[in-house]
């Protein structure tokens, strides 16, 4: 099974809610803080390349730095800013992975808050455990 960014955001927030996603079960997508989201995405930070898509990563924005890729992921809020973290982690992994110098930034515009996020080994390990966790929730009945 191939694990989103997505499922990542809601693996620490609602277990539940990742089996669902796995059986193809999506939220209200017309659910008004998926539509704040949504405008927040689109009017914050108009200098930065918005929503690309690499692979099954859809990253929020993306700038160049020197020799190293920023990538950034836009959120409404702080509140679940774990949740928040580790999505944004499994992108820097992930592109780590594919050979690409990157480390990256949560945005919150609305707090007019943002938060560096590099790789290290110790969250790598606990993405790890979440990712074979989603797998063995999207087999439970």
């Amino acid at each position: 099974m191939e694990v989103t960014g997505t499922h990542i955001w809601y693996y620490f927030i609602c277990k539940r809610e990742v089996w669902l996603m796995t059986h193809q079960i999506k939220p209200d997508q017309e659910d008004v803080n998926i539509e704040i989201g949504r405008f927040l995405s689109e009017i914050s930070y108009q200098r930065h390349k918005k929503e690309i898509q690499i692979g099954n990563l859809k990253i929020d924005r993306l700038r160049k730095s020197g020799n190293e890729i920023i990538i950034g992921e836009v959120k409404k809020s702080s509140r679940y800013e774990k949740s928040a973290y580790y999505q944004l982690f499994y992108y820097i992994e992930s592109m780590r992975k594919m050979g690409i110098n990157v480390r990256g930034e949560l945005l919150f515009p609305k707090e007019k808050k943002k938060k560096a996020v590099i790789w290290n080994e110790k969250d790598s390990e606990i993405l790890e455990k979440a990712i074979d966790d989603i797998r063995k929730i999207a087999r439970l009945p």
